[in-house]
């Protein structure tokens, strides 16, 4: 089987797939609409990709370059000749995929293109216009799923499973060395994953944390990350006097997240939107109780009092207090971290989920020879 796997850019999870696909013996062409930018994953293409130059000499997308993208993109398909085409997201990949004629088009949303982009205006009507003309549609939450049927993805050719994580990479462990390093032994410690970006929540969280951590000098917060927001953020914690008890990690690599999470007490993600957060799945991989945003992909991985807590999206009184709440059942934590891990055990297996997309390019197969 030939796949052209047409996406954005080439991020974490875009390596993820790509690396996937290299061990399955077929043929896996990868092509991107957007220039390397400096923010963008610097991981190797893995081997046995092969990279089909498709991207403008602009660094960062915009609408007039879907004409000459579109007639790069013909050009990659006939001299590549793929028995089926992997785009997304949904309105940039997914859509020049299916304005370019792309068949069979398996389409996959990550999550917020569904779930926000496509509320209205252009982004709904591409939406609208990309899941006509798919011929599988992929996801990974039932939120997703039920806003992407609801916009035109074919009932019965919808294949739902979340980017789950390495269970054997994220697992439980001990976090002592890293506490120890910044000082929190005795601290109670917040994990945030999450890009400093307005749609990940980090102003919410960050106000959250100020306040609860006025009332309990014991909180600590481990940001990883970076973002447009960075200079707000780190000037409202030095407002806020927090600034000694945050310890800005920045960009931590694969290798290095379990460490993060296991050091810490608490995962948290005010994000206001996702599908099924693989940060969130990692930290329930390696047994930490979460608390989060909520908002319907969170909903279908956290139980109020099973696995972690949820609270209002964007209330920064209702995080400090849940963050407090938590701090009061201390003593349950770790039984909350187990109940987590046991989901992800069934749930969130990356090596077990994988082969549903094979699934899928299978169904689109199929529904091209019928038509």
């Amino acid at each position: 089987m030939r796949v052209l796997y047409l996406t954005r850019g080439y991020t974490a999870h875009d390596h993820r797939f790509l690396a996937k696909l290299a061990q399955t013996g077929n043929e896996i062409g990868y092509a991107r609409l957007e220039s390397a930018r400096d923010s963008d994953d610097k991981h190797l293409l893995p081997e046995r990709i092969t990279n089909l130059d498709c991207s403008p000499s602009t660094r960062k997308l915009a609408w007039t370059d879907y004409p000459r993208l579109r007639s790069r993109l013909r050009k990659v398909l006939d001299a590549f000749a793929p028995d089926v085409v992997h785009a997304g997201p949904v309105q940039q990949g997914g859509l020049l995929a299916a304005w370019a004629d792309c068949a069979p088009l398996v389409t996959m949303s990550w999550g917020s293109d569904i779930l926000r982009d496509a509320r209205h205006g252009l982004g709904r009507l591409t939406a609208r216009y990309t899941l006509a003309r798919t011929s599988a549609f992929v996801c990974d939450c039932q939120a997703v799923r039920d806003e992407g049927i609801a916009l035109g993805a074919p009932v019965g050719r919808v294949v739902v499973f979340p980017w789950g994580v390495d269970l054997r990479h994220f697992s439980p462990g001990d976090g002592s060395a890293l506490r120890r390093d910044l000082g929190w032994e005795d601290a109670f410690v917040l994990l945030s994953t999450r890009a400093w970006e307005p749609l990940y929540g980090i102003d919410t969280l960050t106000e959250g944390f100020v306040q609860a951590a006025r009332q309990d000098h014991a909180l600590r917060l481990l940001m990883l990350g970076h973002g447009s927001l960075e200079s707000r953020i780190r000037s409202r914690l030095m407002e806020a006097g927090m600034a000694e008890r945050v310890h800005f990690a920045g960009r931590v690599e694969l290798e290095g997240l379990p460490a993060c999470y296991r050091a810490a007490d608490l995962y948290v993600s005010a994000s206001r939107s996702d599908g099924s957060s693989v940060s969130l799945l990692e930290g329930m991989a390696c047994g930490l109780p979460a608390l989060v945003s909520d908002i319907p992909g969170n909903r279908e991985w956290v139980t109020p009092r099973e696995n972690g807590w949820r609270f209002r999206t964007g209330d920064t009184d209702a995080l400090a207090e849940a963050i407090r709440g938590a701090r009061k059942q201390e003593a349950g934590l770790a039984e909350l971290g187990r109940r987590g891990r046991a989901i992800a055990e069934t749930r969130a297996d990356w090596d077990r989920n994988f082969p549903l997309l094979l699934d899928a390019y299978r169904m689109a197969i199929e529904q091209g020879r019928r038509r």
